[in-house]
């Protein structure tokens, strides 16, 4: 069990928090990371790329010219792949299927490795909690900036990059941070290896780590 620092929303230390190894202590295997990376990315994959073949391409219904006797090659359709304005032979085509599929399991241990990686790396902080009076875009940066500046020791102007995890449905926070630049905010619910990979810094608060802990502790 390791101890951590717990702060409250003015960055200030309150406490230990412990928490359990097998979510956040897990030995990182990095192919396993890759492919729960790769599948979540596959599945969230459009398919917009399409060309129109033959039978799709409008008009053609008409033979150009007659088979026989006029000097010029036989014809049966203007929308023949080889004339202009005809269709595509091998073009990409909306019905492929890009979906991927990995074990529940797998998926489980992908993501508590990529915590693990955020606490051994210093880039993760636990909360004690987040509330916000009002919805108040300036409030809910001032307290992801106290973060910064006094747990991470962030430099002001540095590129901002944090991840954001509520542990229950909170209006307030959510609508107040979706729109600051370089911060995600979501639900412990809807947490992905792609999210906490792509943000430099995650926010966890109390109640979230607990969730965690009676999801992922079996």
């Amino acid at each position: 069990m390791a101890q951590v620092k717990l702060y409250n929303q003015k960055a200030e230390s309150i406490g230990e928090e412990t928490l359990n190894d097998k979510v956040f202590a897990v030995k990182i295997k990095e192919d396993l990371v890759h492919q729960a990376m790769v599948t979540q990315m596959a599945n969230e994959r459009k398919v917009l790329a399409h060309t129109k073949d033959r039978s799709e391409v409008r008009g053609g219904g008409k033979k150009p010219w007659k088979q026989k006797g006029t000097g010029r090659a036989r014809s049966g359709s203007s929308r023949s792949p080889i004339w202009i304005g005809g269709g595509v032979t091998f073009g990409p085509q909306k019905d492929r299927n890009f979906t991927m599929k990995m074990n529940k399991k797998m998926k489980q241990a992908a993501l508590c490795m990529a915590l693990s990686d955020k606490l051994a790396s210093n880039c993760l902080v636990i909360l004690d909690k987040i509330e916000l009076p009002e919805f108040k875009t300036r409030a809910f940066s001032t307290v992801v900036r106290s973060i910064e500046t006094n747990v991470l020791n962030l430099e002001k102007k540095s590129k901002r990059s944090v991840l954001v995890i509520l542990s229950a449905k909170q209006d307030t926070a959510f609508i107040s941070g979706r729109n600051l630049v370089g911060v995600e905010v979501v639900n412990i619910d809807n947490i992905n290896i792609v999210d906490i990979l792509k943000y430099r810094n995650v926010i966890l608060t109390v109640d979230g780590v607990k969730k965690l802990e009676k999801t992922y502790v079996k």
